[in-house]
């Protein structure tokens, strides 16, 4: 079962380096490399179709995507399926048991939200109250709570990441997910804080892989970068075969 072994892969002594992917192409090459499991990213998969990042895309055309990365490769792919897509946790429970049909082993579900192009922190409660019905309804699917504390700016990130973590845990959390966290005393006192396996996103400020497997770090993404560089080759390659049209070698 994807679920399970996606699961351990949280739990070894190694750090779970995720690859992100945004179709199935991008999916297979990073299986062949190596990778042991991959995340989708919301923002480079709703760049890919032509919309904004911030649940800008219907659901059916994530979904569509989603089935074409996960039969294409034969590892664990969590979803970055954002707030939910809704503010219903019984409608969010219903569009994941949709994803683990399609054969999705985990999600990362977050309590920011994109307003007006701005994220904005929303209340634990709603994220706690979507992970409860999520898993009331199913329960093999690996849910990575996502906290915006940091990239939002909060004015006290490290205390609300402490209180977050304790309620989505309790709300049946099997992760802990804490972008541009990224001073190492901050990240070993929310490893401390919780028994859930903590994910960080990776940034030059981040400190190397090898420390933060060390200090206890489980899971390091790199979200919409790889996809972000490869779309600003695009463009000079577009450029250049505009002024001097030549095939690129």
């Amino acid at each position: 079962m994807s679920y399970t072994k996606f699961s351990k892969l949280h739990h070894q002594n190694d750090l779970l380096l995720l690859g992100n992917v945004w179709d199935a192409q991008s999916a297979k090459i990073a299986e062949s490399t190596g990778f042991k499991a991959l995340g989708s990213s919301s923002h480079a998969i709703a760049n890919s179709l032509g919309y904004a990042d911030g649940e800008q895309m219907p659901v059916d055309e994530l979904l569509f995507i989603v089935e074409r990365i996960v039969k294409s490769v034969k590892i664990p792919v969590s979803v970055d399926f954002e707030s939910g897509y809704s503010d219903d946790p019984d409608q969010v429970a219903k569009y994941v048991k949709q994803l683990v049909e399609l054969g999705v082993a985990g999600i990362n579900l977050e309590d920011g939200k994109v307003v007006k192009s701005t994220r904005t922190l929303g209340k634990a409660t709603l994220l706690s109250d979507k992970i409860a019905a999520i898993k009331a309804l199913t329960k093999n699917i690996f849910i990575n709570a996502r906290t915006d504390t940091y990239t939002t700016k909060h004015e006290n990130a490290l205390e609300e990441t402490l209180k977050r973590a304790q309620i989505y845990d309790q709300a049946g959390a099997d992760g802990f997910f804490v972008p541009l966290a990224e001073t190492k005393v901050d990240i070993e006192k929310i490893v401390n804080s919780t028994r859930l396996p903590l994910n960080l996103f990776l940034t030059d400020k981040l400190p190397k892989a090898a420390v933060l497997s060390e200090i206890g770090v489980k899971r390091l993404s790199h979200g919409a970068k790889i996809y972000e560089y490869l779309v600003a080759e695009n463009t000079k390659l577009f450029h250049d075969f505009l002024i001097h049209p030549k095939l690129p070698k």
